[in-house]
């Protein structure tokens, strides 16, 4: 079956994963419309795929040949298209966990299960290469984790503008380190400590870590996963951000530890020595994702797994902010 989709905004993944993706999954997806806050840019990227360019978010998802909405980069309208697609009962892709953070995560959740629509965040840590092996591993070879040290450099724009979304990139990708980091380990955050670093007048957040607790896997200690990411390097540093990068991913297991750098290298070490795997082969990850999409439009049964993972992304972040607040570890609240 092929899905007939519109797309909301071209975010910073158009040219090097979203176009690639649906060009090569051509068979599965047609894009009939796209829609941006920039009219020009959407001029451009419809006539590359052979779509039509619309005026408004509202007027692409009411349309009667949209058949799913692909929400690909941060806009200025927010939740608004999501709960457009309820209430036309479209099936929904989106990019970014926070870009549903500004509404209730738990009343969203609810909306679109009363929508009965297809609904899928956009997790690409999970679905690349290297932590498909590395969740091989734990479950063969290197045991259950015990410790994890995730951290992401963001690098700040070239021109030292601000942000138009304020604190949101620092806090965007610290969700989704956590969301990571609780797919590797398989178990639920029970508590979380958070420090937050603002560095100029305007107050803005540059840093932030997180130390969260997981359920054992085993039923022994909580694992500890010390999260963090910052754009705390300048621009005008440009071979800063390139020097000696720490590895995105330390996981150490009860049988030994590995060092993952996204999308496609893994090296491990464990009695037998050191290992390392480069991945190359493997499927890109916007293909991976966009054919799990797929999979849940079509299929006869809704995974509503991914609300249910955005919903315990985000009540992290908000006892991050509590935590942060009161300078003590605070209980992640249940769902």
């Amino acid at each position: 079956m092929r899905l007939r989709v519109g797309v909301i905004g071209l975010g910073p993944e158009w040219d090097s994963r979203h176009r690639p993706a649906l060009l090569a999954l051509g068979d599965r997806f047609h894009v009939e419309s796209i829609c941006d806050e920039v009219s020009l840019r959407a001029e451009n990227a419809a006539r590359q795929i052979g779509a039509r360019a619309v005026n408004g978010f509202r007027k692409l998802v009411a349309a009667p040949e949209i058949e799913a909405v692909l929400m690909l980069g941060p806009q200025w309208h927010g939740v608004e298209p999501l709960i457009a697609a309820c209430n036309e009962g479209k099936a929904f892709y989106c990019t970014s966990i926070l870009e549903i953070a500004g509404a209730n995560s738990a009343t969203l959740r609810d909306s679109v299960d009363q929508a009965g629509i297809a609904f899928m965040a956009e997790f690409p840590r999970r679905h690349s290469p290297a932590t498909i092996r590395l969740k091989e591993l734990i479950a063969t070879r290197l045991g259950a984790p015990q410790l994890i040290f995730c951290h992401e450099r963001i690098r700040k724009p070239e021109n030292g503008a601000a942000d138009r979304f304020g604190q949101r990139p620092v806090k965007r990708h610290v969700a989704e380190l956590v969301d990571w980091c609780r797919y590797v380990v398989g178990t639920e955050p029970q508590s979380v400590f958070g420090v937050q670093h603002r560095k100029d007048v305007d107050n803005n957040l540059d840093y932030e870590m997180l130390s969260v607790e997981f359920d054992s896997p085993g039923g022994d200690a909580p694992v500890i996963a010390q999260i963090s990411a910052g754009s705390y390097l300048q621009h005008r540093w440009p071979e800063a951000s390139s020097f000696r990068p720490p590895a995105a991913l330390q996981v150490c297991c009860a049988n030994g530890v590995a060092f993952v750098d996204l999308p496609s290298t893994l090296i491990w070490f464990d009695e037998a020595g050191r290992h390392m795997e480069s991945l190359d082969h493997e499927r890109p990850v916007g293909e991976q994702m966009l054919s799990l999409f797929h999979r849940s439009v079509t299929s006869l049964l809704r995974n509503t797994s991914c609300l249910n993972d955005v919903d315990c992304a985000l009540r992290v972040m908000r006892a991050a902010d509590e935590s942060n607040e009161l300078r003590t570890r605070v209980a992640i609240a249940s769902a």
